[in-house]
């Protein structure tokens, strides 16, 4: 007995809770034996095993360095006395995807990446994990595998692309988009559009802008789950190849310690997350994402807490697609360091909350650094808006809530005549023919989680209308979703969706709609009369999948409204 308990406690000392499970005893020397044919001594085996969970992908930039980064993450792990143990997930790029029926597997991706690594890690019985992630649903994609096995591990985001330059301005993707309804419109020619296209992204990494990549990696920091500093670095920079050697180091502090995604994730550190996302002019996807990390870690949120942190959190940074400056350029300012020490520094952060570093998150950003001169992110007391960059609105067109982004824009009220598309094929085709005009209110549906299904991203449409200078001055609304890149008045995730019967499947074009930003409301008028005859003709349509992972996802999806997230 006393062995037992020695044995025991050594084990637990030197962080092999799990996989001795795999490696330890006379009854596992077949496992032993797969693990040696593929170069592991019993030396490696002896140790905590760590698995390095890697998103890694040569289909578009954003992931496309990742294999790097996970050696300089094995190396740290070994030093650290670890063995690293990397597997792969899949990857879909959204500014690859975007406009076709593939950007419909996106959002679906982000339940495969965290259901892909919960498998590997519980039929492995690894002691730990590092997660390496970089595109828009990668990033979640791993927060919530973290948190739903609740294994001490931490998250690296792969860093931002370089932005390109021409005619001494920065671009981003988000130039590109809007390019294709300038090219419609006839303001630009053939070979300045040729141009931009060449020019925007110059190197590896995720879209450059505060767009949704760049937003989750904003919010990794903030709730704890990426060390503080290291998300912000670009991706092609030398110091993140030392980011990731570094993070292999704190995960064996971490398998050591048993300290666990849910002492990290915990309701105050939600809420930091969200005050980032805010005070950042962060993308609206951030709602569905946090909303579905909340699930996995237990925490309870609710949709309309967006709009309560981001009523009383100042808008002090100006960055794409809304402001002025890419996610490179942050990074040149302060970084996310800087960002979170400005919020802490105004008594928007809960101080105390514990990161993957083992300290508080105020004791991680006391020393982050400023760049003398600095325009991107002011103090608290002097913000560029006061206040955040998220709205939550409800009414009768979405009685679950909806999402709008108010970052960089100055409207509060729309009221006009709805112009209704049942897909974004159909709307991206009327705004390229340009019979989208201004007063119009947009309204895409069946784009929705269980219609599309996976919630379409409408970059493609917003993109089109900005380049055509309509941003300002045409509203669209969608059961589906809008890229971080998006500007303009756009109101995502309408719940309920058009596919289960809510209001935004009867709607008609002419219907006047009325969007109220100080007053929360989304509105359509149509007579009660009038909205009972639609409804008793009204029959969903057929799936638009009949089998495969989208049938499945389109089958056990949740509404917008509670993050998308399947059961």
């Amino acid at each position: 007995m006393f062995r037992q308990r020695d044995r025991t406690f050594t084990l637990m000392n030197s962080g092999k809770r799990h996989s001795h499970l795999v490696t330890d005893g006379p009854s596992r020397a077949p496992a032993r034996a797969m693990m040696k044919a593929v170069g592991f001594s019993d030396a490696d085996l002896a140790k905590p095993l760590i698995g390095i969970a890697n998103t890694w992908t040569e289909i578009g930039p954003c992931n496309f360095h990742l294999r790097e980064l996970a050696e300089q993450v094995k190396a740290g792990v070994r030093a650290a006395g670890g063995t690293p143990l990397e597997f792969n997930t899949v990857s879909i790029s959204d500014g690859i995807t975007m406009g076709t029926e593939g950007m419909k597997t996106s959002l679906i991706s982000r339940e495969l990446i965290a259901d892909s690594i919960e498998l590997v890690a519980r039929g492995n019985s690894l002691d730990g994990l590092v997660c390496l992630s970089a595109c828009d649903k990668t990033n979640p994609g791993v927060m919530m595998a973290l948190a739903r096995l609740d294994l001490p591990g931490l998250a690296l985001y792969g860093g931002s692309i370089d932005h390109g330059h021409l005619h001494g301005k920065a671009l981003t993707v988000q130039d590109v988009f809007e390019a294709v309804g300038a090219f419609t419109a006839g303001k630009i020619d053939a070979k300045e559009f040729h141009c931009v296209e060449d020019a925007a992204c110059p190197t590896a990494g995720a879209c450059g802008g505060q767009f949704t990549a760049n937003t989750m990696a904003t919010i990794m920091e903030a709730i704890g789950i990426s060390p503080a500093g290291l998300n912000g670095i670009p991706a092609t920079a030398a110091a993140k190849l030392q980011a990731a050697y570094r993070c292999g180091e704190i995960v064996m502090d971490l398998v050591r310690q048993d300290l666990k995604p849910s002492q990290i994730m915990t309701r105050p550190a939600f809420e930091n997350a969200i005050a980032s996302v805010a005070a950042s002019g962060g993308s609206t996807n951030a709602v569905l994402h946090l909303l579905a990390l909340a699930k996995e870690s237990n925490v309870s949120l609710k949709i309309e807490e967006f709009d309560a942190i981001s009523t009383k959190t100042p808008t002090i940074a100006t960055l794409k697609p809304g402001g002025l400056y890419t996610a490179v350029e942050m990074h040149q300012a302060g970084g996310i360091s800087l960002l979170l020490r400005r919020l802490l520094e105004g008594g928007y952060l809960h101080r105390e909350c514990l990161t993957v570093t083992g300290h508080t998150l105020a004791e991680d950003i006391a020393g982050a650094p400023e760049t003398s001169g600095q325009q991107v992110i002011r103090p608290t007391s002097k913000p560029f808006k006061p206040t955040g960059g998220l709205v939550i609105l409800r009414g009768n067109l979405a009685e679950e809530g909806c999402v709008l982004k108010v970052a960089g824009s100055t409207r509060e009220k729309i009221t006009g005549p709805a112009r209704v598309f049942e897909n974004e094929e159909s709307a991206m085709a009327a705004a390229n023919a340009q019979q989208i005009k201004a007063g119009d209110v947009v309204v895409i549906r069946y784009e929705g989680p269980k219609g599309g299904p996976g919630m379409r991203e409408m970059l493609g449409v917003t993109g089109a209308l900005a380049g055509q200078g309509l941003a300002d001055s045409v509203a669209l609304l969608t059961d589906g979703r809008f890229s971080g890149a998006t500007r303009g008045f756009s109101i995502g995730h309408v719940a309920p969706e058009a596919f289960v019967g809510g209001l935004i499947a009867h709607v008609r074009e002419g219907d006047i709609i009325d969007i109220d930003v100080p007053a929360r409301r989304l509105h359509v008028t149509i007579a009660p009369d009038e909205l009972a005859r639609r409804q008793a003709g009204w029959r969903a349509p057929a799936p638009r999948y009949a089998r495969g992972v989208m049938a499945k996802y389109a089958n056990t999806v949740s509404s917008a409204a509670a993050g998308a997230v399947t059961t």
